[in-house]
């Protein structure tokens, strides 16, 4: 099998659908005489007889018409690879900006549809969909609300999901009510304008209580500082999902309700680039639900993906 070429594969085909020989190599642009030797020569690498010959006609064996289906498939296979890097070789890199997760997938999955490139600077989320909408990136994975999708003329699609936990300290690691813990709003507006609506909605409607914070500390040492000093469970934002918690705090279930921070995959709501729309569906085509839409699940009111 290793020995058997594309070309012997297409040479088959041909044969197959005229049950001729001349018409065959007509249509093939090669001599007669070597459309039967290539033919041979793939019938000795696969080891069975495709063809019973005459001098008046052609025709399948059996083994031949099992192959058939089998065959056009590889072939078409072969085509559609041809024709995805043909398009790859002649378009733009599609530009795609980040906060702080994307798929681990994302290179799979893009690469099959058109060159992905990962934009550098990594920005907050209302940072991310504006460069989207001037034009500087052509996606961006971030979380944005409802309203600033048609504020900033964009579509989205649901990428991902973190269920966010509380930190807290000692050793006890049950379940957390939502109303029982604490969430925290940061001073600089700038940099986490969007945690600060989600945190501050996520107050307003589950009964968390909201702590304003001065020093940064809705992540990294400053928020296990916070935890450290706070009576109270704290919500960690996603920015610290993937972040090891210290040895003197522990992680909690956030429950009654769980609460979901969701990533958008969001483009210009007149984007015609079939590239770019190409990258939208092979990234976000399997995303299935994520828990989000369980009954004891909450996103705050204007989520894109709120029922």
């Amino acid at each position: 099998m290793a020995d058997v070429e594309l070309r012997q594969l297409r040479y088959f085909l041909a044969v197959a659908e005229e049950l001729n020989f001349g018409r065959a190599a007509e249509r093939l642009l090669i001599a007669g005489p070597s459309l039967s030797q290539q033919i041979k020569a793939l019938e000795r690498d696969l080891g069975v007889r495709l063809f019973d010959r005459d001098r008046r006609s052609v025709s399948l064996t059996p083994a031949g018409a099992a192959l058939l289906p089998h065959t056009r498939a590889l072939v078409e296979r072969a085509d559609d690879l041809r024709r995805r890097a043909g398009r790859l070789a002649g378009s733009e890199p599609v530009r795609l900006g980040y906060v702080n997760w994307l798929p681990s997938d994302l290179s799979t999955r893009g690469a099959a549809v058109a060159q992905v490139h990962v934009d550098a600077w990594v920005a907050p989320s209302h940072t991310q969909a504006a460069r989207v909408a001037a034009g500087s990136l052509d996606v961006a994975v971030c979380w944005i609300a409802a309203g600033e999708l048609g504020r900033l003329g964009l579509q989205a699609r649901l990428i991902g999901a973190d269920r966010l936990y509380a930190v807290s300290p000692g050793g006890d690691d049950s379940d957390v009510r939502t109303r029982d813990a604490t969430v925290l709003i940061d001073a600089d507006a700038t940099s986490w304008a969007s945690w600060n609506a989600f945190a501050q909605q996520l107050s307003d409607g589950t009964g968390a209580r909201a702590v304003r914070t001065t020093d940064g500390g809705v992540t990294g040492a400053a928020f296990f500082d916070h935890v450290r000093r706070c009576r109270r469970p704290v919500v960690n934002s996603p920015k610290g999902q993937t972040t090891v918690v210290p040895p003197d705090l522990v992680r909690r279930p956030l429950v009654a309700p769980k609460v979901y921070w969701t990533w958008s995959l969001v483009w210009r709501g007149d984007e015609e680039r079939a590239s770019v729309l190409a990258v939208v569906d092979a990234l976000t085509g399997h995303v299935g639900d994520l828990g989000i839409h369980d009954p004891d699940a909450w996103l705050p009111g204007d989520d894109p993906y709120r029922r």
